[in-house]
């Protein structure tokens, strides 16, 4: 049995990055945005997972609820980091469609057996306090309704600072892109140690029998 259980230890799971622009390196050289630092840092640390970014430049919640069931199927992930909403927010498309479209993701992800990971986003004050104080708790309350991890925003190390961000005052720069790793890891490092945990736990039972 002992073979069986190298094969348990070497098999990584998959973490799939489901997002827009800002997890799609947009504006960067190949391999230096936070999703390629996370999977280096994953690598870094022995974790039995592999990263896969199926994140695209522009893409609003409705596009991300369509998109998502196939991706699913592709790549069979047992975390998923959903980072959508700033596209829509952007835009000024309504927060109820928002929220709807997210939850469908939610629940597709959960449906597929992943464990769900929401990022949170910010708007600029100049979209109105009714419109960016209904934005900003949708994350919320969609983490609290699913008890799912919530990464409050995704930008929270780096907004303060017009030096992070690209000519447009959009897209962070390569400089800002460890930080935004460094602000969602703290998040996903325990989901990730714990199915490492668990994948042990189970090498050894098949190792014992």
């Amino acid at each position: 049995m002992l073979g069986g259980s190298v094969a348990a230890q070497a098999a990584p799971k998959t973490l799939l990055v489901y997002g827009d622009s800002l997890s799609a390196g947009y504006g960067l050289a190949r391999d230096t945005g936070w999703v390629d630092l996370l999977a280096r840092r994953i690598s870094q640390n022995a974790l039995p997972w592999r990263v896969v970014n199926a994140s695209i430049s522009g893409e609003t919640t409705a596009g991300g609820a369509t998109r998502l069931p196939a991706v699913l199927r592709q790549h069979r992930p047992a975390i998923v980091v959903i980072e959508l909403g700033g596209n829509d927010g952007l835009r000024g498309l309504p927060i109820e469609a928002m929220r709807a479209n997210l939850e469908r993701m939610i629940q597709a992800a959960r449906r597929a057996g992943a464990t769900p990971v929401l990022v949170g986003m910010r708007l600029p004050p100049n979209y109105g306090t009714q419109y960016t104080t209904k934005f900003h708790e949708t994350y919320r309350s969609l983490a609290r309704r699913h008890d799912i991890v919530l990464v409050p925003f995704l930008l929270e190390r780096v907004a303060a600072r017009a030096d992070y961000f690209q000519l447009d005052m959009i897209h962070p720069t390569v400089q800002a892109q460890p930080l935004i790793l460094d602000e969602v890891w703290p998040y996903l490092e325990p989901l990730l140690d714990a199915q490492k945990r668990t994948g042990a736990m189970k090498a050894r039972a098949t190792h014992k029998s």
